[in-house]
């Protein structure tokens, strides 16, 4: 797969990549992009839900009435779950959300979710920016001459750099991830992915 290499301006730099097919020419497979996003999700939340049983909250342990011979139902304690302020019954209790991937399966939902930003023509190689400071300003100017300022798109960087990352933080739909940080989600979440050109040769680089 064959990419233009544009610079900060929007312009064709004349130079181009080749983005490997086994990676971006896959036929995807939505099932384990299901799996994959179902993983980071499940792995998000912090499973700390909780309510009390009737031997945790509080109110007395006497029993109500005698057992027999007041001709109404029998009844515990204040507990009950019957009552107001008394326990649940098989309520929630703190657990994990995690689910079990193999390796095999979470690289090919990767790879699948590349494919997918491959054919809707979502994929942006930029040559490498240099950025001296954080400047958000000058990052958001970018992004307009991208044509990608009102869409959410996904930065990936070979290695982490202090200065893009701070001028990216505070622009509204736009995340950064390492190259080596990308998942699933995070790619089909954006509208576009920006790959900098020293991140897209390491793609290539992997598969020679």
């Amino acid at each position: 797969m064959q990419v233009d290499i544009i610079n900060t301006k929007g312009e064709k730099t004349g130079r181009s990549i080749e983005l490997p097919e086994e990676i971006f020419g896959i036929e995807p497979n939505d099932h384990v992009i299901y799996l994959a996003v179902k993983q980071y999700q499940g792995a998000q939340r912090q499973g700390t839900h909780k309510v009390k049983t009737r031997m945790e909250v509080h109110g007395s342990s006497k029993k109500l009435h005698k057992q027999k011979g007041t001709g109404g139902a029998r009844k515990g304690n204040l507990r009950n779950p019957l009552y107001k302020g008394g326990g649940t019954i098989f309520g929630p209790k703190p657990h994990k959300y995690d689910i079990k991937l193999n390796r095999k399966v979470k690289d090919l939902a990767k790879m699948s979710a590349l494919a997918h930003k491959a054919k809707a023509n979502a994929i942006v190689v930029l040559e490498d920016v240099v950025m001296d400071a954080p400047k958000t300003k000058t990052f958001a100017g970018m992004l307009k001459s991208l044509n990608i300022g009102n869409k959410k798109a996904l930065f990936v960087i070979p290695e982490y750099n202090n200065n893009m990352y701070l001028s990216l933080r505070n622009v509204q739909g736009v995340n950064g991830t390492l190259l080596s940080d990308m998942n699933t989600y995070d790619i089909l979440d954006a509208n576009v992915l920006v790959l900098l050109e020293s991140a897209a040769k390491l793609f290539s680089e992997a598969e020679a």
